[in-house]
C-alpha cells in the first residue's frame, strides 16, 4: 500500500500549475464567490501526483480527465467536497493510492463519495455483465445515501463520451448503449436535463453516426426559417404579457437531436411536423404569476384541448415543476408553452443538483424513484435480470395513485392493481383479491392512471398466494420479482406435492395402502438406505425427477413382503392377504356366505344407503343403491336376478369409495387446498378432475376410499369451510336427479 507521504504531495514538491486549474476554481467561484478552495487546490495536487506517469488512449495526460469532470461538476453548482471528490475519482481504481489514504487526507465524506463511484474491477467475477452489475448496485447504494455520487459519475461519463472517438470501436458501442440505456434515464431522474441530453446526443452520433449526420443537416438547413417564426412568438407573448402587468422572461426551447429522432421513431411523425412545433419558455417571478400568465396567453391564443398539464400542483418524480399548455399561435401555427418560476427554471435544468446550489441538501433524502429500485435490486442476484430490470425501471414514466389514506404511490406508467398492491407491501401484493378505483370495482389488471385512489381487497387465509397470470400484466420490478421470489420458494413444495402425488400413485399399482405406509418403519428405512434426510427431501427429489416413484416404491413394497408379520399387519393393506369373507366388502348376502360382493362404481355405495343386490355373469353379486339408475333398470328388466343384500354390522377392514363435487370461485392454490383437506380427513384420493368456466367458477370432482362412510358428513363440512369454496356435496354418479 502506497504511503501517506507518497500520496499527500501537498507536503512534497508540487507538480501542478495553477493555469491548469485557475477554469475550474473560475468556474466554482461563479457559483459560490465566498467559499473555500484549499480542498480543491490539495485534491488537484494529490491526482497530479498520482496519475502523473498516466496516459488517456487519446494520448493526452491523464489529469486532464479528472480536471474535466470537476468542471462539469462546478458547472453544476456542487460544493467544494464534490469538486475534491471528482479530482480523485479514479484515484482509488487506477492508482496505488487506497480509500483510506484518502479518507486520511480529505475526509470521510470524500472519500465515501469516491469510493461510490470506484469500479469493483480489483474482484473476480465470473463475467464483464456480472461486473458491470455488481458496480452499479454498489453505486445505486452509495447513491442512496448521497446523491452526489451519481452527479459525478454521470460527469465522469459525459466527459467519456466527449472523447470517445479515441476508443476502440467495439468499446465505443458497448459505452454508448450503456450511456443510452442507463446514464442518460438516470440523468433525467435526477432532473438534470443538460446532462441528460448532451449524453443522449453523443450516444446518438456514437451509434447511429450517418442517421446523425443526415439529422444534422435537415436541422442546420430548416434552423433559420424556425428561428424567424420563433422570434416573432416570443415577441407576442412578452407584449401579450407585459400588457397585463407580468414581468417575465421569455425564450425559446430548442429540441436536441435524440428527442427529435425519438419522435420521429417512435410516433411514426415527419421531421417537419417535430421541427416546426415552436417551444416558449415564460420565467416569472412567483408562482401567482405563473397561474396568471397562464390565464393571460390562453385569453389570447385558442389553447389545445388535452393539452394542459400542471406540474407544480403535482410535481413529477424529479422534482420538475412547472405549466404545461399548447396553443394555436401566429400564423395558425402551434406552439407548446412552459410557465415557471426562476426556482423552477434552475431546479427543471439541474434537478436535485440545484439544491446544493441552495445548500438544501436536505430536499433529496427522500427520492421515491430511487428507494423503489434499493428496494427491489436487493431480490435479484441474477446480473442479467438485474440489469434488465434497472434499465426497464428507468425509462418508464411514472403515474401517482393515492391509497384510501391519501398516501402517494409513484409507479410506473402501465401499472396495474397488483402493481400498487406489492407497493403498499409485499404481504399485501400477496394476498390481494380484488380492488376498487375510485370506488368502483374492477379486476386485478386494471391499468392505473394519475389521481386515481385504490383500494386494495386481500384474504384472510394464510394460504393467499400470488397467481402466475399476474406476472402477464405486472409492470413493475419490484411487484414482477415479488411474484417471482415467492414461486421460486414455493417450487420446493410443488415439487414435494409432486413426489407425494407420484408415490402414492406408485404405492396403489403396487398395492401398498396408502395413509399406513406414510407412517410406517419400512418406510423410514427406505428413505435413510435412498440417502435423503427426510420425507420432504426424497418427495423433492421425486417431483424433480431425480428419484423414480415406480422404483421406490417396487423396493418399499419388497421390504413390506419380507419382513415380519407385525410390521406387514401394520403397514400394508393387502387385500389378497386379508383375507376377510368372500361376502366381504362389508355386505351380508343373505343365505350365502362365500360368494364374491363388489360395490358399483356407478353410484359408490357406502354404508347408511338402501342397496340392492343383482347376481351377474361371472363375477358375483354387484351392490347398488337402490335409487341408481341402473338398479331401477335391472328391476324392470331382469328382476329375477335381483337378491336382497343388507350392510355388515362388522365393517373392519373394508374400502369404501365415495365422490364429492366441489363448487369455488377461481383462486390460486384451490385444488392444492381441497386435496390437502382431503387428505387430512384420512381418505385416499384415487380420482380426481377440475374444470373452471369463463366465469372463474371452478368445479371439481374428487373419487376416494374411506374406512368410515359415517365420517363423510364431516368430510363434506370440512371442505365448506375453505376459502372460495361455496358449496359441496355427494355425487352419485348413476342417480339422475
Amino acid at each position: 500500500m502506497a504511503t501517506v507521504d507518497r500520496v499527500l504531495p501537498w507536503r512534497r514538491h508540487q507538480h501542478a500549475t495553477a493555469e491548469e486549474l485557475t477554469p475550474l476554481l473560475t468556474a466554482y467561484r461563479k457559483r459560490r464567490p465566498k467559499a473555500s478552495v484549499s480542498l480543491i487546490n490539495r485534491a488537484y495536487e494529490t491526482a497530479c501526483e498520482a496519475h502523473r506517469h498516466q496516459l488517456r488512449s487519446s494520448g493526452e495526460s491523464y489529469i486532464n480527465h479528472p480536471l474535466a469532470v470537476a468542471r462539469i461538476v462546478a458547472d453544476i453548482g456542487l460544493d467544494e467536497i464534490s469538486l475534491a471528490a471528482a479530482l480523485l475519482h479514479d484515484a482509488v481504481e487506477d492508482t496505488e493510492i487506497s480509500l483510506a489514504d484518502v479518507e486520511s487526507g480529505f475526509g470521510a465524506e470524500v472519500a465515501a463519495i469516491v469510493d461510490g463511484v470506484t469500479k469493483l474491477e480489483r474482484l473476480q467475477f465470473d463475467s464483464k455483465e456480472a461486473q458491470q452489475a455488481a458496480t452499479m448496485r454498489k453505486m445505486l447504494v452509495a447513491m442512496a445515501k448521497d446523491l452526489r455520487v451519481l452527479i459525478i459519475k454521470l460527469a465522469d461519463r459525459l466527459h467519456n463520451m466527449r472523447t470517445i472517438a479515441a476508443m476502440p470501436s467495439e468499446k465505443q458501442r458497448r459505452i454508448a448503449q450503456e450511456t443510452l440505456d442507463i446514464y442518460a434515464p438516470l440523468a433525467h431522474r435526477l432532473g438534470i436535463q443538460e446532462l441528460r441530453q448532451q449524453l443522449e446526443d453523443l450516444a446518438f452520433a456514437s451509434l447511429y453516426p450517418k442517421r446523425y449526420a443526415e439529422l444534422d443537416h435537415l436541422v442546420a438547413t430548416r434552423t433559420p426559417e424556425r428561428e424567424v417564426y420563433l422570434a416573432k412568438a416570443i415577441a407576442e407573448v412578452r407584449g401579450r404579457l407585459a400588457e397585463v402587468g407580468i414581468q417575465a422572461e421569455v425564450t425559446g426551447r430548442g429540441k436536441h437531436m435524440w428527442s427529435i429522432y425519438e419522435k420521429m421513431v417512435q410516433k411514426g411523425k415527419e421531421f417537419d411536423d417535430i421541427f416546426d412545433l415552436v417551444a416558449v419558455r415564460v420565467i416569472v417571478d412567483s408562482v401567482k404569476d405563473c397561474y396568471a400568465a397562464l390565464g393571460s396567453i390562453h385569453g389570447r391564443y385558442k389553447p389545445v384541448v388535452g393539452r394542459f398539464k400542471d406540474y407544480i400542483a403535482m410535481p413529477k418524480f424529479n422534482l420538475y415543476q412547472s405549466l404545461h399548455t399548447t396553443v394555436i399561435g401566429p400564423g395558425g401555427k402551434v406552439i407548446e408553452v412552459q410557465i415557471r418560476t426562476r426556482e423552477m427554471h434552475q431546479r427543471a435544468e439541474w434537478g436535485v443538483a440545484s439544491h446544493w446550489a441552495y445548500k438544501d441538501e436536505s430536499a433529496t433524502n427522500d427520492i421515491d424513484w430511487l428507494n423503489r429500485i434499493i428496494d427491489w435490486q436487493a431480490d435479484i442476484s441474477d446480473p442479467a435480470a438485474f440489469m434488465e430490470n434497472l434499465k426497464t425501471d428507468l425509462e418508464q414514466d411514472e403515474v401517482f395513485v393515492f391509497t384510501p389514506k391519501g398516501r402517494v404511490i409513484t409507479l410506473p406508467v402501465g401499472s396495474t392493481c397488483v402493481d400498487f398492491a406489492y407497493a403498499v407491501h409485499t404481504e399485501v401484493g400477496h394476498a390481494c383479491i380484488g380492488a376498487k378505483i375510485n370506488g368502483r370495482l374492477v379486476a386485478l389488471d386494471h391499468q392505473l392512471r394519475s389521481g386515481d385512489t385504490c383500494e386494495i381487497f386481500t384474504s384472510k387465509l394464510e394460504s393467499a398466494a400470488p397467481s402466475r397470470d399476474w406476472l402477464q400484466f405486472a409492470v413493475s420490478p419490484r411487484a414482477r420479482n415479488k411474484i417471482k421470489q415467492w414461486f421460486s420458494r414455493e417450487r420446493r413444495v410443488d415439487m414435494i406435492e409432486a413426489g407425494r402425488d407420484e408415490l402414492t400413485k406408485e404405492f396403489r399399482r403396487e398395492g401398498v395402502a396408502v395413509q399406513r405406509a406414510w407412517k410406517s418403519e419400512a418406510l423410514r428405512d427406505e428413505i435413510d438406505a435412498a440417502g435423503y434426510s427426510d420425507l420432504d427431501s426424497l418427495l423433492a427429489a421425486i417431483g424433480e425427477g431425480h428419484v423414480s416413484a415406480h422404483g421406490f416404491a417396487q423396493k418399499l413394497s419388497r421390504a413390506y413382503r419380507t419382513g415380519d408379520e407385525d410390521q406387514v399387519s401394520s403397514s400394508v393393506l393387502n387385500m389378497r392377504q386379508s383375507r376377510r369373507p368372500r361376502s366381504s366388502p362389508g355386505v351380508h348376502v343373505e343365505g350365502l356366505d362365500d360368494v364374491l360382493i363388489r360395490l358399483s362404481k356407478c353410484c359408490t355405495p357406502v354404508p347408511g344407503d338402501e342397496i340392492i343386490g343383482f347376481v351377474t355373469r361371472g363375477r358375483g353379486v354387484s351392490v347398488h343403491r337402490a335409487d341408481c339408475a341402473n338398479a331401477e333398470s335391472l328391476m324392470s328388466e331382469q328382476a329375477a336376478r335381483l337378491i336382497e343384500v343388507e350392510w355388515d354390522g362388522d365393517q373392519t377392514g373394508a374400502l369404501f369409495r365415495a365422490g364429492v363435487e366441489v363448487i369455488a370461485f377461481d383462486r390460486s392454490k384451490l385444488l392444492r387446498d381441497v386435496a390437502n383437506s382431503l387428505s387430512e380427513q384420512h381418505v385416499n384420493i384415487v380420482a380426481c378432475s377440475t374444470h373452471t368456466g369463463s366465469d372463474r367458477v371452478a368445479k371439481m370432482r374428487f373419487e376416494f376410499e374411506m374406512a368410515d362412510p359415517s365420517h363423510l358428513e364431516s368430510v363434506l363440512r370440512t371442505i365448506k369451510t375453505i376459502d372460495a369454496v361455496y358449496d359441496a356435496y355427494r355425487l352419485v354418479p348413476g342417480k339422475v336427479d
